[in-house]
């Protein structure tokens, strides 16, 4: 795919994915991306031209820059990419929310999970926007490498859920399990997963030279209306594999306008 004079990824995205919008009744169509970026120890323009190129109204992050100038790097990833640092980073334990401008903020909250001794801390970054007349809550999450903490995490990120009290409901993340393990499953028995209900691009997300498992989702609430959701096809694979060792998750969500809005 050709460059733009730039020498970024048009925008325009071959992926069967609707570009965004907000309709006159005041419902949106919303572009999700979930990305595991490894806190940005790789090559940071192709990390850029990757998150430009699928056009995102917000990117769930995962292991975003944590440490000596943490919030720095989150805002400089956000000017490459376009976007705004929304929420998140170090203060979330790695999990980070950037979003468009189209966004408006209504509120946001970091939460950190309870810390197993001699693992790694994890957390969420959280937030509720609105698109057009609809509000839209966020959850990134990245869960841990052992099977028990992981299956607890999964039950307190749907408590935040449950907590956040808003409409539509956006969880994603590197859960660090495939579809069908434990704590997969006790968010799919809640959450729906995007991939499963309306497939778009490819399926597997790690590692990303040689893609072989799926351990990346977006997940949602019931009300929320997945139009695609997939690894996006059609980016050079030279980008994806030097941006980080994850692929991107890219949906497409509509959101109906609450009556009377």
């Amino acid at each position: 795919m050709a460059l733009d004079a730039t020498g970024a990824l048009p925008a325009s995205r071959d992926d069967a994915l609707p570009a965004s919008r907000t309709e006159p009744d005041g419902s949106a169509v919303v572009r999700i991306l979930s990305y595991n970026i490894r806190s940005m120890r790789d090559d940071e323009d192709a990390l850029a031209r990757v998150i430009r190129a699928c056009a995102p109204d917000v990117i769930l992050v995962q292991e975003a820059p944590r440490f000596f100038r943490w919030r720095k790097h989150a805002a400089r990833l956000a000017a490459k990419s376009e976007l705004v640092v929304l929420s998140g980073g170090a203060t979330a334990a790695g999990p980070l929310l950037l979003c468009s401008l189209r966004a408006t903020v209504e509120r946001t909250e970091d939460v950190l999970l309870p810390l197993t001794p001699g693992l790694h801390r994890r957390g969420l970054a959280t937030a509720v926007v609105r698109f057009g007349a609809a509000r839209l809550g966020l959850v990134s999450c990245h869960l841990s490498l052992r099977k028990d903490e992981r299956y607890a995490q999964a039950g307190l990120v749907l408590d935040r859920v449950a907590a956040l009290g808003t409409p539509y409901t956006i969880v994603a993340g590197d859960l660090n399990e495939r579809p069908g393990g434990p704590a997969f499953t006790r968010l799919t028995a809640t959450l729906r997963d995007g991939w499963a209900t309306t497939p778009r691009g490819t399926e597997h997300t790690h590692p990303a030279e040689r893609p072989h498992q799926r351990i990346d989702a977006i997940l949602a609430t019931p009300a929320v209306e997945f139009l695609g959701c997939g690894v996006p096809t059609g980016l050079p694979p030279a980008d994806l594999t030097a941006a980080t060792d994850h692929l991107p998750v890219l949906a497409a969500v509509r959101l109906q306008a609450p009556p009377g809005a």
